[in-house]
């Protein structure tokens, strides 16, 4: 039950479950719900530091910039 609410695993995990066994519909919900949360935050993220590093054209960044980064914008 775990593994198909974790947003990695839950895309492959879920449908099995619910191929398999009798999966109730509040936890298939759950997990499409925290799915489509992960996804809005990745993508928010990823346009902070696009923003940013767009800026930043031919310098490679580093694992402390781009945090900075998603930090400051």
């Amino acid at each position: 039950m775990t593994a198909s609410m974790v947003p990695l695993s839950s895309p492959i995990i879920m449908p099995v479950r619910v191929a398999t066994s009798d999966v109730p519909i509040g936890q298939v919900g759950l997990s499409l719900a925290i799915l489509a949360a992960t996804v809005l935050l990745v993508v928010w993220a990823s346009a902070r530091v696009y923003r940013i590093g767009i800026l930043m054209y031919g310098k490679r960044p580093s694992l402390k910039e781009l945090w900075r980064w998603a930090r400051r914008s």
